[in-house]
C-alpha cells in the first residue's frame, strides 16, 4: 500500500484564514463588571448612611481598641454592622462588657439624632462600666481660613 503525500499550493495558502482572538468583547465584559462592582461596593458597608456632626479641632484617632454603636437617623442601632433593638440595647452592651471589659464604646451617632436619645446612650454605657465612651466627630473647616 502506498500513500502520497500532498502540499497545497502557494495559492491555496494564500487564501486560508489567518485564526486571531478577538478581544474587543472581553473588554467591554471587563468594563461592565468593573462599573458594577464600583457601584455596589459603598453600599456593601453598613445598612444606613450615618452624617457625623462637626466640630473644629478634632482629636485625633487613638489606637486603643473599641467598639461602635451606630445610631441612624432613622432610629436603628448597629453595634458593628449587626443590626439590635432599643430594648436590647443595655443587654447586648454588658454582654460585651463582659466578654471584653478593656474595650472602649465609640457612639457614632448620626447629626439629626436627638440630644436626649444619645445622652440616654451614653448613660447606658456609663452605667454597664465601660472605662471610656467617646463621640465620632468629623472636622468642621474653618470658614475664615484660621
Amino acid at each position: 500500500m502506498q500513500t502520497s503525500l500532498t502540499f497545497p499550493s502557494p495559492k491555496a495558502q494564500a487564501h486560508r484564514l489567518v485564526p486571531t482572538i478577538n478581544v474587543t468583547p472581553l473588554v467591554d465584559v471587563v468594563l461592565v463588571l468593573l462599573i458594577i462592582f464600583m457601584v455596589i461596593a459603598p453600599q456593601l458597608e453598613a445598612g444606613e448612611r450615618v452624617e457625623l456632626p462637626g466640630i473644629m479641632h478634632v482629636d485625633q484617632k487613638s489606637k486603643i481598641e473599641a467598639m461602635t454603636l451606630t445610631i441612624t437617623a432613622s432610629g436603628r442601632y448597629l453595634l458593628e454592622k449587626d443590626s439590635i433593638e432599643e430594648s436590647q440595647l443595655a443587654s447586648v452592651l454588658a454582654a460585651q462588657h463582659d466578654k471584653s471589659p478593656d474595650k472602649r464604646v465609640v457612639i457614632k451617632g448620626d447629626r439629626g439624632v436627638k440630644y436626649g436619645k444619645m445622652r440616654d446612650v451614653f448613660a447606658v454605657a456609663q452605667k454597664i462600666g465601660f472605662i471610656g465612651v467617646a463621640l465620632m466627630v468629623d472636622e468642621k473647616k474653618p470658614v475664615d481660613g484660621r
